[in-house]
């Protein structure tokens, strides 16, 4: 048999090779480090054989630091995972153990919840597992034989799986030692390809997500080939629950969800308020001057709205439910963009009038099931970033390449850098909108990140139905993805709220309408700020800027004075003039993160000047409290 390398090279192997020997072929170092392969473009075990075609079968032997590479290795763990938890508790049922981005997790059905001491137990019988180097053995067997075998095991989790499968398809199973699973696969050869392992967690979670469902046992968990790499790992971990934007969130007293409230809806405290005014005070201001005029909508609609939006259609099940009033049926929003429309169609528009940029802070609502509620993150009232640009065709590409660049800038003004692009085009499935509109919208997001150089990825098909978008995507401090800014092209509300404006022949034509959110749901991007800068806000943002503390309550009087000029600076100031020690005031302010301290006693107050202390720098001297202004000023401005 002869195999092709990606870069073309021809390997001669025999008969029932597999991608290990075509691996070993290669050299000894690339076989030690192979996790999985590519034939063809389907994932292969690295210990399946090769087809013997009529044409050389293409091979691509991955190592981990390739992303199948890891979901292999993290997929393989899971399954060693659910393993030992059926070693050691046999009547566990078992559910699905997929890899996630960081690691993997296996969700089991036990009626006694795992402890952290069961968490040890079964990393001592995974380890018993990996030692033992027992194989990974892949079987295809029709559905009807799989059912009859889940059956007699009593898995009935693996059997509502097989349902979804077509009757004459065949399916697959792995086999590790005693354990047997429905999977498509690929793994490791053996468990001794598993070096280093540490489960993480316990969560619960509802079997496909569903509340109505079964509440499942989640176990996470995460493995490596080196133990450097696990160690990294745990290291970069401990620094991530520090940063938790809901632990932040608590200590800094920023935000707070009460089940009196409801899951999913946020209630802001005067701190994070505070942030969230200055966020919007910015956003406000940058948008007037890049030519957006400020729009407001309701935060409800009557059901005809949702019908010709086509919501009701498609998106009820992320709706609220219905409410009645005067005998007319209403829905609380989850989007504003029907509301814009209807601001648009109050009066006929000129070509000359185009193009139209109109933005709203709108809060909408969706109903997320509370099994996927998360933090800030996924919540079920939130306020959107919001706009839509509404223009004529030879508009399209320039508005495309200003709003790009507009969403740049206000992602460096909060201190992100890193940021990669992710193009979505037509689906091959149905889509709407004349393929020529299709074509003018793809070119014009593909023309605009080409002028700014910035790394992208083409996602062919992967766009909405009704139209192509940009993602763009930034990575905080600790390296890890957020998806926030989305700049999407929609050729279908246009048409079926009949949108038109008066052409320069005349006619009427139907304009092009881009949604866009540049920082996306405002709740999510202060989760991923307050993350990224680990609650050590910029100045500029900072609740408190400065905390004026006392070193006895002879010094009150100066105190006093010193705050009520730095506020009459407009600069955030909050007076500690407490009978406590000034090592614990200084603990207090370093504990809720406050950029600058100012102490106050007699030396201060006989020089009237000021000792000033900075967040995690410490002593930065004595200077005049007018200096001192005027430094801070200096650092609000230019947002450093």
């Amino acid at each position: 048999m002869k195999v092709k390398l990606p870069n073309g090279d021809i390997i001669d192997i025999s008969e029932n090779s597999s991608p290990l020997d075509v691996a070993q072929k290669i050299s000894s170092g690339l076989a030690k480090q192979a996790v999985v392969a590519s034939v063809d473009g389907e994932l292969w075990d690295l210990s399946r054989p090769i087809p013997d075609n009529d044409e050389p079968s293409i091979v691509e032997i991955k190592k981990f630091d390739n992303d199948d590479g890891k979901k292999t290795f993290w997929h393989s763990t899971a399954h060693i995972m659910a393993y030992a938890v059926k070693n050691l508790f046999p009547d566990v049922k078992v559910t699905i153990g997929p890899a996630i981005d960081n690691g993997f997790y296996y969700d089991f059905d036990k009626s006694v919840p795992f402890t952290p001491d069961d968490l040890a137990k079964i990393e001592a019988e995974m380890k018993k597992i990996v030692d033992a180097d027992m194989p990974f053995e892949r079987t295809e067997i029709s559905r009807n034989e799989a059912s009859k075998m889940f059956e007699s095991m009593g898995e009935n989790y693996k059997l509502e799986l097989l349902e979804a499968i077509p009757d004459d398809e065949t399916v697959t199973i792995y086999t590790i030692g005693g354990f047997v699973d429905l999977c498509r696969g690929p793994h490791l050869p053996s468990s001794g390809y598993l070096k280093c392992f540490k489960l993480l967690s316990i969560a619960g979670a509802y079997w496909r997500g569903d509340e109505r469902n079964p509440m499942l046992q989640r176990i996470y968990g995460i493995s490596f080939p080196k133990k450097s790499q696990l160690d990294e790992y745990l290291k970069w971990l401990e620094e991530a629950e520090k940063r938790d934007h809901r632990k932040l969130g608590k200590q800094l007293d920023l935000f707070l969800m009460n089940n009196d409230v409801g899951p999913g809806l946020v209630l802001w405290t005067p701190k994070g308020t505070m942030i969230l005014e200055i966020i919007e005070a910015f956003w406000r201001k940058q948008h007037l001057k890049n030519g957006y005029q400020l729009v407001r909508s309701p935060h409800i609609g009557r059901e005809n709205l949702w019908q010709t939006s086509g919501h009701l259609d498609f998106y009820a099940d992320n709706m609220f439910p219905k409410m009645v009033v005067d005998g007319q049926g209403y829905y609380i929003k989850p989007m504003n963009c029907p509301f814009h429309i209807e601001i648009y169609k109050r009066k006929r528009y000129s070509y000359r009038e185009l193009p139209l940029r109109w933005a709203e802070l709108g809060t909408v609502y969706r109903y997320e099931r509370s099994g996927v509620l998360h933090g800030l993150l996924r919540v079920r009232g939130f306020t959107q970033d919001d706009a839509h640009i509404i223009c004529r065709a030879d508009q399209v590409e320039d508005e495309i390449v200003k709003v790009l660049n507009f969403s740049l800038f206000m992602l460096r003004s909060f201190g992100f850098e890193d940021f990669h692009i992710y193009i979505s085009t037509r689906p091959k499935e149905k889509s709407v909108g004349e393929p020529q509109k299709w074509e003018l919208a793809q070119e014009s997001l593909k023309k605009a990140v080409e002028r700014e150089n910035i790394p992208f990825d083409i996602d062919e098909g992967g766009g909405a139905f009704y139209g192509p978008k940009i993602d763009i995507k930034l990575k905080d401090a600790l390296e890890r993805e957020w998806q926030l800014t989305t700049i999407q092209f929609d050729f279908n509300l246009p048409e079926r709220f009949d949108m038109t404006y008066t052409a320069q022949d005349g006619s009427f034509q139907q304009p092009y309408m881009i949604h866009r959110a540049l920082l996306g749901a405002m709740e999510r991007f202060f989760a991923t700020l307050l993350e990224h800068c680990g609650g050590n806000f910029p100045l500029w943002l900072a609740p408190v800027q400065v905390s004026v503390m006392t070193v006895s309550e002879k010094f009150v009087d100066y105190a006093q004075e010193i705050a009520n000029e730095l506020i009459d600076n407009d600069i955030r100031t909050e007076l500690d003039d407490s009978d406590q020690r000034i090592g614990y005031k200084i603990r207090s302010a370093e504990g809720q993160k406050i950029p600058y301290m100012i102490i106050v006693g007699a030396k201060e107050e006989q020089n009237r000047n000021i000792s000033v202390r900075k967040h995690i720098a410490g002593d930065l001297g004595s200077m005049p409290l007018g200096e001192f202004i005027d430094r801070l000023k200096s650092e609000i401005d230019s947002k450093s």
